[in-house]
């Protein structure tokens, strides 16, 4: 029996240049993991088995879709008992399914001895979620077109943080629906490399005029409490406040733990304290 973790993700900023010919919109964004995780355990078995500590069915659960997804790419009759040990709040545009999905792949392909390869992991991943591969790859990645393509991006800083999350989520499929403003391509690539620069360098200051996440202009309007938590995060000293994916949750950079917890302790709304991850990570 061994235990995985499954890292939380934020997203540093989210351009949609457009929408591809297949209906997917094509997107622009920096993913990186932080150190809030779900945790799966795996232990060899006769059956394939689920349990879980959260109200989502096992048909429905990203775990049970992944484990199905390679048992049959792989041809195996192996069984396994697999718990997961939910932390990573639902539809909070922290990738937690996703990388639930990616952290089940890893772990059966270990437990089963499979030997796949990360590309092969990676395409069996975009199958479940555009950020499957995402989170089989590095702790930090510059992610395109429907978000299953992903460049590592080296950043050896690690950013203190408060997320923050209401008690509603957002569905993705709506977030794009409800989208209503393309950032230029042009523009898109300009401020992402002024971006990645200004985070090697620790500058704070220069993210606000930079980043941005286009999915707001939706979901703002809809949803102002989400607004509202932004606007809390910024009273209490946050150098950057974005909120992550799709919502609910939003995130606040501070200049280290302590202000990041005596933020916290400010707000009324369910929040976590944690860092950004740096370094390899996935297959």
């Amino acid at each position: 029996m061994f235990t995985q973790s499954a890292p939380a993700k934020i997203n540093w900023f989210l351009f949609v240049p457009g929408k591809r010919d297949d209906g997917y919109h094509e997107v622009r964004s920096l993913m990186q993991c932080v150190d809030l995780a779900d945790e799966l355990s795996f232990e060899a078995a006769d059956t394939l088995s689920l349990e879980a500590n959260c109200a989502i069915p096992t048909s429905e659960n990203s775990v049970w879709k992944a484990a199905l997804l390679l048992k049959e790419h792989a041809g195996t009759e192996l069984g396994a008992r697999i718990t997961l040990k939910k932390n990573v709040p639902a539809e909070a545009g922290l990738g937690g399914g996703s990388s639930d999905a990616a952290s089940a792949l890893l772990g059966l392909n270990r437990l089963w001895g499979l030997g796949l390869r990360a590309a092969e992991l990676s395409r069996l991943g975009a199958k479940l979620g555009s950020d499957v591969p995402f989170f089989l790859g590095a702790r930090c990645s510059l992610v395109s077109g429907r978000g299953e393509l992903t460049e590592p991006v080296g950043l050896d800083r690690s950013f203190a943080l408060l997320i923050v999350k209401p008690s509603f989520g957002v569905p993705t499929p709506w977030a794009y629906r409800a989208f209503t403003s393309y950032t230029r391509l042009t523009k898109a690539r300009n401020n992402i490399k002024l971006f990645i620069r200004a985070l090697k360098e620790g500058d704070l200051e220069s993210l606000d005029s930079l980043g941005g996440n286009d999915l707001e202009t939706g979901v703002l309007p809809a949803y102002p409490e989400i607004s509202r938590i932004k606007n809390a995060l910024k009273r209490e000293g946050a150098a950057y406040v974005m909120m992550s994916g799709s919502g609910s949750s939003v995130f606040g950079i501070f200049r280290d733990e302590n202000a990041a917890r005596q933020a916290a302790g400010k707000m009324s709304w369910w929040c976590r304290t944690a860092r950004t991850v740096c370094g390899a990570g996935g297959a």
